[in-house]
């Protein structure tokens, strides 16, 4: 077992070689960045006493009489864990209040008649000049403030202006704090969850001001028991790291402190990022996202060791620099058509890559050497960088891959390939894209072989939601990757020469299917063989030069892409 100084560095060295170019482009652009409000927040939160689960979490929140929720307000996940508490069976007992700071109070009669259904949505934001006055994505919110109304909570807003003033955020805190006294007044026996700005919730800020503002007389069990709940601080996520866990849910930090973690740091600052983008450049039709997949490539191939400038394609790509992907992040599913229409790609085809796009939120697109952008998510985000950087290192953009993610992969390959170094191709593709996910963004979930048997408790409706595909397709795709697994699982004893064919009744099988049922299957099997990967990096037992050799096999070559993949099985072992 890696020892934890061991342990945190493995797991965090690609997200610190990302994150450092994203914190000096914040510190330029925004000059609150170091200000010594900001550094009470930073400086109060270093250490914790002790990890906790989720349910242990909301065994507190249960219990406490009012939640202090901090809020990274440029990360959707800050308001969709609160959303989620107000749905979770742990509070079900209690009667709910929702304190909002990206609602000014004075807009109070206009959030009421919301809640009373009065007006809809879009008026509402309208009204409450939401996009003027606060200026972050509005989805999050909304999907909050759903959750508290179909919970049958009270929503109050909070603010006052001024919010663009440093000097009066301490009046600020202040008005906050009576508000909420007025709400436990109005609410005595509510659980009062509160949505803060993260740095408000310094001890000596908001809290120590909701302390004073309490009347003393409140003698009530459990009234004034105040909790806080941080989201994805930095310090104690990097402490975390080093946890033998895969993934810490929280940790407490003192008695009425707790963290939570739904986001790396990687996550919150390119989130920033893109908003600060988005403000300079308000006549723009959406934020540019080339930025931000550059630096998670950089970031990728500063773990790997690869040198971005070297003229030889031998043990580095050569001149990497000069092939980075063209990024459509403004660009509407009819530019993409047209695209993939000029490069000959069918309309079967185009409307499977427009599926996945939809699906996943971006796609890294082979065929164009270009990464397409609806929606910036973390974990596809990493995927894509990946995809990217695996297809550079064989030599992009000479090569010819007008095949790589059609839905039939079996058909005859433009570079003369078997189908079944088509399909082990397919699997080490996918492979290394989860793997370079996991690096970039180690809070992906793991996908291990008891995750793969945990879909056969999952209801028929749930198993196909997850997959794409009919029940009784699902079920045949679970059996074959199961057995394919177990088969790689009985070649993995060293010192045993290892056959080079597969049994032919599996392999066939898996060559005859096309469509959907074909890319899950190799997905899935790439997926388990990625995770085997990083659990081995993480323990050791595979360095960033045997990463590297994996990530420059040219498995576009016949046999190559099958020996890698058990290459990579039996390392992993």
């Amino acid at each position: 077992m890696a020892t934890t100084g061991i342990l945190r560095l493995r797991r965090s060295a690609a997200q610190l070689h990302a994150l450092g170019s994203v914190e000096r482009e914040i510190r330029a652009n925004d000059p609150s960045y170091g200000c010594k409000y900001i550094r009470n927040f930073r400086d109060a939160f270093q250490s914790y006493s002790r990890v906790l689960t989720a349910a242990e979490v909301h065994e507190q929140i249960a219990r406490a009489g009012i939640v202090l929720v901090g809020d990274y307000h440029a990360l959707p996940n800050s308001q969709r864990y609160l959303a989620s508490l107000l749905r979770h069976p742990a509070l079900a007992h209690r009667p709910l209040v929702l304190g909002l700071e990206p609602i000014f109070a004075r807009d109070q009669h206009i959030l009421d008649e919301w809640q009373r259904r009065e007006i809809d949505e879009r008026e509402l934001r309208q009204r409450i000049r939401y996009d003027l006055e606060w200026g972050y994505d509005w989805e999050p919110l909304a999907e909050l403030l759903c959750a508290a109304r179909d919970r049958g909570a009270r929503i109050y807003g909070l603010d006052c202006m001024p919010r663009e003033d440093l000097r009066k955020i301490g009046a600020r805190d202040r008005h906050a704090a009576a508000k909420i006294a007025e709400i436990r007044q109005r609410h005595p026996k509510a659980l009062i969850l509160v949505l803060f700005g993260e740095s408000h919730l310094a001890p000596q800020h908001l809290p120590a001001r909701i302390t004073s503002s309490l009347r003393e007389s409140d003698s009530v069990p459990g009234r004034r028991r105040m909790l806080t709940v941080l989201q994805n601080v930095d310090a104690l996520y990097w402490r975390a790291a080093g946890e033998a866990s895969d993934h810490v849910d929280a940790v407490e930090v003192s008695q009425r402190v707790v963290c939570v973690f739904n986001s790396t740091p990687l996550e919150k600052y390119e989130n920033y990022r893109l908003r600060l983008n988005r403000w300079k450049c308000a006549d723009a039709t959406g934020p540019d996202h080339t930025p931000t997949f550059y630096n998670l490539i950089d970031g990728l191939v500063r773990f790997l060791g690869i040198d971005q400038y070297s003229p030889h394609n031998s043990s580095q790509p050569r001149l990497l620099v000069d092939l980075m992907p063209e990024v459509y992040s403004r660009s509407s599913d009819a530019l993409l058509r047209r695209l993939l229409q000029r490069k000959g790609i069918t309309a079967t085809s185009r409307r499977s890559l427009l599926r996945r796009v939809r699906e996943r939120g971006s796609g890294y697109l082979a065929e164009l050497n270009a990464i397409y952008v609806r929606q910036f998510r973390m974990i596809s985000a990493s995927e894509d960088a990946s995809r990217f950087l695996h297809h550079a290192c064989l030599g992009l953009p000479n090569r010819c891959l007008p095949k790589r993610y059609l839905p039939n992969r079996v058909s005859p390959d433009p570079q003369g390939l078997e189908p079944v170094d088509v399909f082990y191709r397919t699997v080490v593709e996918h492979a290394l894209a989860f793997f370079g996910s996991r690096i970039l963004h180690p809070a992906r979930p793991a996908f291990r072989d008891s995750d793969l048997a945990d879909r056969y408790e999952l209801t028929s409706e749930d198993l196909e939601l997850q997959t794409g595909l009919p029940f009784a397709d699902a079920l045949a795709v679970l059996d074959l990757v199961t057995a394919l697994r177990q088969r790689d699982a009985r070649d993995r004893r060293p010192h045993v020469p290892r056959k080079r064919t597969s049994p032919l009744s599996l392999l066939s099988q898996a060559l005859a299917w096309t469509g959907r049922k074909y890319d899950l299957l190799t997905e899935q099997l790439g997926f388990l063989a990625g995770n085997d990967l990083y659990d081995a990096y993480v323990q050791g037992h595979a360095s960033a030069r045997t990463l590297r050799k994996l990530f420059l096999a040219h498995i576009d070559q016949p046999g190559i892409a099958r020996d890698a993949y058990f290459q990579l099985v039996a390392r992993s072992h």
